[in-house]
């Protein structure tokens, strides 16, 4: 299936992410070989074009994995892009409706935390991060931060809504 949205001009959104330690997952069979590892904790964000997503959700991300307890393993997939890996991500979250973003962290292979789309609209990235670091700090036990204060000083968050991102193919 092709992207909604063209993957050359998401990479930015993608990207951010990536600089701390987040593993873009493409494929089911990628997000299966992730959620197939039960021990400890991981962290998937759905991420997006939208200014929910700009405004919250990745910048909150970022924030909270400089926390000194993270997850054991941080992912995401595209919404818009990756619709296969999507779809498989939505599969272990069988009991929550679909949105994007979304922010989940798993524990022993079960949510125990999330941020659905109605929760980052109401967000900022501050509140976002605060949310997340007590979610971490309360089910995760690996060291943190992800990266180096001083890597991270060096990154500026793209706080901007990407809804004019263009339809792939137009």
């Amino acid at each position: 299936m092709q992207p909604y949205y063209d993957p050359v001009a998401v990479k930015p959104m993608e990207e951010e992410l990536e600089r701390v330690g987040v593993h873009p997952l493409k494929t089911a069979a990628e997000v299966d070989e992730v959620f197939e590892i039960q021990e400890g904790a991981t962290l998937l964000v759905i991420n997006s074009v939208c200014g929910c997503a700009a405004g919250g959700a990745r910048p909150g991300v970022m924030k909270a994995l400089q926390n000194s307890i993270i997850p054991d393993r941080s992912v995401t997939v595209f919404a818009g892009v990756d619709h296969e890996a999507v779809q498989r991500a939505r599969y272990y979250l069988r009991d929550v409706p679909p949105s994007s973003p979304f922010i989940a962290l798993f524990k022993e292979g079960k949510p125990v935390f999330v941020l659905e789309r109605h929760h980052i609209e109401q967000l900022s990235a501050d509140s976002a991060a605060e949310r997340l670091c007590q979610a971490f700090n309360e089910h995760c036990s690996a060291k943190g931060p992800s990266i180096s204060p001083e890597k991270f000083a060096k990154i500026t968050a793209i706080e901007q809504c990407g809804s004019s991102i263009p339809l792939f193919g137009q």
